[in-house]
């Protein structure tokens, strides 16, 4: 019995094809298809129900899968905690809020080049739902977005939190005044799509006034709200830090409300049940290199 065996096995079932494992895997499906057999072999009995089509697992098999994901755990703890950082392989999967892109993502890049060099990553831009989404269908490993740190069936740390607030062109003359939810409902709002994260802390702001704004446009980039927004098109919710650059040269001005919207924070989060694994040490990583607001 072998790690790669092992390895093999646990993504199988948690990937829920030999197919998809081998995507993962970077391996043909005969070859992991070869692993399988070859730990079955191994330990006498057989791991997977092949009466059915889709993945199923044996009693054996469940018990196995305990073991495994335990054992590669270990495996990966050991490697980073006691073996040269050079020595540290495999790939990691991960999902970025577009913010985190924009700001410190490259640092954490370079830095897990410089200390993992054998280390392989893949990025996947998107927003927060459908990074979740990804996550817990085990397409990605580790997710860095906006959250809660207390998030059922994930492990999470925090990453900080950042300073979001309305803004607009100063051409629309909002800058004099502090406005309620219901007031600022009567201009344009450019938002986000709903599998954004604050779409619905944006919802709930309005409808605590039980009014509901009138949305211009639904965008899937802070990016592109916000060249929206500096054309004078309607009123967005921003990154205040992404954006200084613009409100002292008087393209954007921040508008104020009488109730304003707390910080948002960001996490790293990754599956729960695994003690420790590559996507935790990149986790922990984001954590250290991460410039946002301390909690």
């Amino acid at each position: 019995m072998t790690l790669q065996q092992l390895e093999t096995f646990f993504w199988t079932v948690t990937l829920g094809s030999f197919s998809s494992a081998a995507e993962r895997l970077y391996a043909t499906q005969s070859a992991v298809s070869m692993r399988v057999r070859e730990l079955e072999r191994a330990l006498g009995v057989e791991l997977f129900d092949r009466s059915h089509r889709a993945v199923r697992l044996t009693p054996k098999g469940r018990e196995l899968m305990d073991y495994a994901s335990r054992i590669l755990d270990l495996s990966t703890e050991l490697e980073h905690r006691v073996g040269a950082s050079g020595a540290v392989s495999g790939t990691v999967r991960f999902g970025v809020a577009e913010l985190v892109t924009t700001t410190w993502l490259p640092r954490l890049i370079g830095v897990i080049a410089e200390r993992y060099p054998n280390v392989r990553l893949e990025i996947e831009e998107a927003l927060t739902a459908e990074l979740m989404a990804s996550l817990r269908a085990a397409e990605l490993e580790l997710v860095l977005a906006p959250g809660h740190t207390r998030t059922p069936a994930l492990s999470t740390l925090s990453l900080g939190t950042v300073d979001f607030q309305w803004m607009a062109s100063p051409s629309l003359g909002l800058d004099a005044h502090t406005y309620t939810p219901q007031e600022l409902a009567a201009y344009p709002i450019i938002g986000m799509k709903q599998t954004s994260f604050h779409y619905s802390a944006i919802e709930d702001w309005f409808l605590g006034e039980h009014v509901r704004c009138r949305y211009l446009a639904r965008c899937k980039s802070i990016a592109v709200a916000a060249s929206m927004t500096i054309a004078g098109m309607g009123v967005s919710y921003l990154p205040v830090r992404s954006y200084v650059m613009e409100v002292e040269q008087g393209r954007l001005a921040i508008v104020r409300v009488d109730k304003p919207l707390a910080p948002v924070e960001f996490i790293a989060a990754s599956a729960a049940g695994h003690s420790y694994s590559l996507a935790r040490v990149i986790a922990e990583l984001a954590c250290e290199i991460s410039d946002f607001d301390a909690v």
